[in-house]
């Protein structure tokens, strides 16, 4: 696999205890979900304290920033850039003015229509301090705030003219404010805290704060959480639709979460179950390329009566290769990511299961490793229908030439990545393994079939990218 993902957002609201320990933690739980930054913002008595940095979460805070973030209501975010350049500019969270108060505000996802926003909001005199559509998002809830001086109204307003999937947590004075996309493409989740409350990516941030899940925010909903303890929720009037991001059952999330209800783990195993029953093959041990298809082949193991192993040793100190910003640091850094155990593949039938393919690139030096390792044969199985068209919702493939299976068969594929035989999971499997209707997941990148308008549509109701 070698995808870019989204972000990753955090916000507590507590009674009296400093939130920025807890948003601490709630950031490193999230870190897989973005490596390029890192940031928090607090307030306390009106005053916002805000620090961020290009890096890790265990880079950018030390002891001394943590305990200058002071105050009980707070915000983190870490950062991979789909709109927007690398920089600390774009790094979030991003302060501004909302009316007379301080605020920041923190985004997972991707706004489509942010250039047009972004003209129409410099027409008006808005200025802008970076390139992220994170930020014209944020001007433009600032202007209806100014406008209707009611910030549930303000927001509920924006998603009107908002375009794409978002998950967004906001620090405004001492309210904590979130809310989630019409079509709940991206994840958010709400549970409590230490008497107070808090809102993540997953749901495992909650859990490692020392917090418990209590929901899904539903698709267009609003929260405001005041000192803790008082909740508000609204909903968008146009949420009508759901189109849940399957990527996050495949890859993103964290096994240990639980998204819409499902544990993660759980579909991941039952996606192995599902490959082995579609498309039996004979080979003597299935081996996963870690960390995130351990489930799928312990599943595929088990249908299959084949013996799991864990043939190939990750480095734990190399970055996701998909989240890396650039195709030439992903293949270079595969070949430090990765390490056969010896004598543990030499002469074997190898089935090797991987949660999808995007580029190819990386799977393709995988399978030459393993080879090299002295396998006589590598069946390739994949946790994924193919990737055949761009992602325009907080993942890093918006370009169709990019992408290994467009156009091509699974014949054709496993020729370029040197593989014996390669087989996606069918797409009647991904959604049994989920468990949710077709018609409730964002299945755009598999299908060119998309939930929402995006600039290469023709129509509204087409829901179909025109080539280019």
């Amino acid at each position: 696999m070698a995808l870019h993902e989204h972000c990753g957002v955090v916000g507590v609201s507590l009674s009296g205890k400093g939130a920025a320990p807890y948003l601490y933690r709630g950031l490193r739980a999230l870190q897989h979900r973005g490596q390029e930054s890192a940031g928090i913002a607090t307030a306390s008595h009106g005053t916002l304290h805000h620090r961020k940095g290009m890096g890790l979460v265990h880079d950018v805070f030390n002891r001394e920033l943590l305990e200058s973030l002071r105050g009980p209501v707070g915000i983190g975010h870490v950062r991979y850039s789909t709109t927007g350049t690398s920089d600390i500019e774009n790094a979030q969270p991003l302060s501004l003015r909302l009316r007379d108060e301080d605020a920041a505000l923190a985004h997972n996802g991707d706004i489509v229509n942010h250039e047009n926003l972004r003209r129409r909001l410099l027409a008006q005199g808005v200025e802008f301090l970076g390139s992220a559509d994170s930020e014209a998002m944020a001007q433009l809830i600032a202007l209806e705030y100014g406008r209707t001086r009611d910030l549930e109204s303000a927001v509920r307003k924006s998603m009107s003219e908002l375009v794409g999937g978002y998950a967004v947590v906001m620090l405004v004075g001492s309210q904590l404010v979130a809310f989630r996309d019409p079509l709940g493409i991206r994840p958010l989740v709400l549970g409590t805290l230490d008497g107070g409350y808090a809102v993540a990516s997953e749901s495992v941030a909650l859990e490692l704060m020392g917090g418990a899940l209590v929901r899904d925010l539903a698709p267009g909903e609003v929260l405001v959480i005041e000192k803790g303890a008082s909740l508000r929720s609204s909903r968008y009037a146009g949420a009508n639709e759901r189109a849940h991001c399957m990527f996050e059952w495949v890859y993103f999330s964290r096994p240990d979460s639980v998204v819409e209800g499902r544990l993660v783990y759980d579909v991941r195993r039952r996606v192995g179950e599902i490959l082995a029953r579609e498309r039996p093959t004979e080979a003597d041990v299935v081996v996963p390329v870690p960390d995130s298809s351990r489930p799928q082949a312990l599943g595929f193991s088990a249908i299959a009566g084949i013996p799991y192993v864990e043939a190939l040793i990750k480095n734990r100190f190399v970055e996701r290769t998909f989240i890396l910003p650039d195709q030439k640091r992903r293949e270079e850094e595969v070949r430090v990511k990765l390490h056969p155990v010896p004598g543990l593949i030499q002469g074997k039938r190898v089935v090797l299961l991987d949660d999808s393919i995007v580029r190819g690139t990386t799977l393709k030096e995988i399978v030459a490793m393993v080879r090299h390792a002295g396998a006589t044969r590598v069946d390739v199985r994949i946790g994924c229908p193919p990737i055949t068209a761009p992602c325009y919702f907080g993942i890093d493939m918006k370009d169709r030439r990019e992408l290994v299976a467009s156009g091509r068969t699974e014949e054709s594929i496993a020729k370029q990545i040197g593989a014996d035989s390669v087989h996606y999971l069918s797409m009647p499997g991904l959604v049994e393994a989920i468990g949710m209707s077709e018609e409730n997941l964002c299945l755009g990148c598999l299908t060119g079939r998309y939930p929402v308008e995006v600039p290469e549509e023709r129509r509204r109701f087409q829901k179909v990218l025109e080539e280019f």
